[in-house]
């Protein structure tokens, strides 16, 4: 059903192929309204009512992704949707080796949603082929990591040109190698890796929720798994006042796109609960606008 659905979408929307690279262009059109939604994962706060859906498509899962997206004087919210057959909440989970007498990092890997935000103007590329730099704001729902706290992870994306430490390379579209960074934004992040020297268990949670602080929580979010469907709710003030963010004026337009999976660069991995965990990419530029 959502493959159909998918392509009804795609007979609808500006579509531009430079270079045999899919550039499709669609409109958000996020409705004002007078009171906030409750950020549960729930979706069923009358609100959303108010805000029409939209259809797009993760390419790496081929999966169609709805989203709705609503405003207030103060702060702006999306709501999405996409199938998903499996739950997936455990991370990195430590598994213990009897015979090294060890815990070591095991092969789960959680469900996660990504929010990437032009933060070098709506003319920018933001996939992992583009040919030109570009900034972006990182809004990194984890099932496992933030979750449990109510947040999503709010980070830093650039691609370079230019060799950097700790930075992916990455190939662009038309071969030049390129450098990716990510790198959380300034405050504590909603979780921490938790070391065991001894045994617990054969298999234990690494991460341990924390409430997070600074610039790195500023966005609300909450999922719900049901029915073979997650659901999340994102909630983030306009102006966050912080300078690693970006920063939204209901009269101006908003260049993004959206991820099923952890944007990375890197390879499929069939050792991994979810092979293609770390593979993420957009598939497709939207825009925010506000309505009025």
């Amino acid at each position: 059903m959502f493959n159909i659905l998918a392509i009804g979408f795609y007979t609808t929307a500006l579509i531009l192929t430079i270079g045999g690279h899919l550039l499709a262009g669609q409109n958000i059109i996020a409705a004002k309204v007078n009171r906030a939604p409750v950020i549960d994962g729930r979706a069923d706060d009358p609100v959303w009512e108010q805000s029409r859906s939209y259809l797009t498509q993760d390419k790496k899962s081929g999966i169609a992704v709805t989203l709705k997206a609503v405003y207030t004087d103060n702060r702006i919210f999306f709501l999405v949707r996409f199938p998903d057959q499996d739950e997936s909440t455990l991370h990195k989970d430590w598994v213990w080796n009897p015979g090294l007498g060890i815990y070591e990092m095991g092969s789960k890997r959680e469900d996660t949603f990504v929010f990437k935000w032009s933060m070098s103007g709506n003319r920018a590329d933001l996939s992992l082929e583009s040919d030109k730099s570009y900034r972006a704001d990182i809004w990194f729902w984890k099932a496992n990591r933030t979750d449990p706290s109510g947040f999503a992870d709010d980070k830093i994306q650039q691609l370079t040109f230019n060799p950097a430490p700790k930075t992916k390379t990455v190939t662009s579209r038309t071969g030049k190698t390129a450098y990716l960074s990510r790198r959380g934004d300034e405050g504590d992040s909603a979780y921490k890796s938790v070391i065991f020297n001894e045994y617990q268990g054969d298999r234990i949670p690494r991460f341990k929720s924390q409430p997070p602080s600074g610039s790195r929580a500023d966005i609300l979010a909450k999922g719900l798994w049901q029915n073979h469907q997650w659901t999340i709710e994102f909630s983030r003030r306009l102006n966050t006042g912080h300078l690693d963010d970006i920063q939204f004026d209901p009269t101006s337009k908003y260049l993004f796109g959206i991820s099923r999976y952890e944007i990375a660069g890197r390879k499929p991995d069939p050792a991994l609960s979810q092979p293609l965990y770390g593979c993420g990419d957009i598939s497709e530029n939207l825009f925010l606008i506000f309505g009025r």
